[in-house]
């Protein structure tokens, strides 16, 4: 068992820790059930709440969270818009998030897919940051969608 200030008082039964407990008007509350045995804070529950609230928050900002960034691309774009895509591509792969590649076809352009699927090749070619493709070109919406991650 552990006192309000952070100190162990040894191994306690029930009865006596909670009359320990209601002496110094706290709240008995069980830390680690799985240890043997089981060790208990004597602890106001609303600071303990509190506490167990802090941790929780600095762990998800701690956390980095990734995200799904998403690209348009037409086929029929110059090699130079291409360029400026894959620049844009590499530095949300640097940043650590998901990038999802949308190659928008229009009319007869969707008939052609070898040369789209070549189309999109060649951009992800362009992309020299080091990644990794998380979902295969496959058709979706209006055109092909694939996705990469880095590695």
């Amino acid at each position: 068992m552990i006192d309000e200030k952070g100190q162990n008082l040894g191994i306690f039964k029930l009865g006596e820790a909670l009359n320990l407990a209601r002496e110094k008007n706290l709240d008995l509350i069980e830390i680690s059930a799985s240890a043997n045995p089981p060790v208990a804070k004597i602890i106001s529950f609303d600071k303990f709440r509190y506490q167990k609230e802090k941790e929780k928050k600095k762990q998800q900002q701690t956390q980095k969270t990734k995200e799904l960034k998403q690209i348009r691309i037409s086929p029929r774009a110059a090699l130079n818009d291409f360029l400026i895509k894959a620049r844009q591509a590499e530095n949300f792969l640097k940043n650590g998030h998901q990038v999802e590649i949308n190659l928008f076809l229009r009319g007869r352009e969707k008939f052609n897919k070898e040369w789209s699927l070549k189309k999109l090749d060649e951009f992800l070619k362009m992309i020299t940051f080091p990644y990794q493709i998380t979902l295969k070109p496959k058709t979706g919406g209006r055109g092909f969608v694939t996705q990469i991650s880095p590695k």
